[in-house]
């Protein structure tokens, strides 16, 4: 897998690029925001890191020329800038993580592994159970021959339970998976999602396929009684 790993500073640059060739990446390097944002859009990547603070573009310019151009590669802001409103707006702009200098190493190398895990641009282009069939790169759901209108978090969702079908996913897990944190235990987010989901992929159908199984989680299965 190759890593684009944008920072100004070289010391930073090469000590990722050590730390991720080590760990099995592939890893080019940018020093600045325009350098980074050709790279992006000229080479293929499945992930790339990003510095807030850069010579000639920042950060926050960069991804969103790259999300006004329909690139979803996976983003991880590394910064030094640590404000509650700069990890946010961070996020809000199309980031899948924020992570705050200084950090640790093991602790970036875990979150790049849980985004490329849960990642639908690194699945197969189309995944099919039943008669339900998910398109990924259009981003399109069809049932029986019917398209579903679903949001782009029910889009996940459901990417998610197909990829991993016939398991048993946690709340946790699921939350983890499609929004990126651990919510509360006392919010009900992902029940809701799944009611929403379920009214759209399973109530218009005969044969069920989202299943609830009670003090555990949620299955997706053309099999599960």
């Amino acid at each position: 897998m190759r890593i684009l790993v944008v920072e100004d500073e070289q010391k930073a640059a090469n000590y990722l690029k050590k730390g991720l060739t080590e760990s099995g990446f592939s890893v080019d390097i940018a020093n600045d925001g325009e350098d980074g944002l050709h790279l992006a859009g000229t080479e293929s990547y499945d992930l790339i890191i990003l510095d807030v603070m850069l010579p000639l573009k920042g950060g926050w310019s960069v991804i969103r020329e790259l999300r006004a151009a329909g690139n979803e590669v996976p983003v991880i802001f590394l910064s030094a800038r640590d404000a509650v409103h700069d990890r946010v707006h961070g996020l809000e702009l199309g980031a899948d993580d924020y992570l705050v200098k200084p950090f640790a190493f093991s602790e970036l190398l875990a979150r790049i592994r849980i985004i490329l895990r849960r990642h639908p641009l690194q699945q197969s282009e189309s995944m099919r159970v039943a008669d339900l069939e998910l398109d990924l790169p259009r981003h399109k759901a069809r049932r029986g021959g019917t398209s579903l209108d679903l949001t782009v978090k029910e889009f996940q969702l459901l990417a998610l339970m197909l990829r991993r079908r016939g398991e048993v996913l946690s709340r946790t897990t699921i939350s983890e998976q499609v929004w990126g944190i651990n919510f509360d235990s006392d919010t009900n987010v992902v029940d809701v999602a799944i009611r929403r989901l379920r009214k759209k992929v399973d109530d218009p159908f005969p044969t069920k396929l989202i299943h609830t199984i009670r003090g555990v989680g949620y299955v997706l299965d053309d099999e599960t009684a």
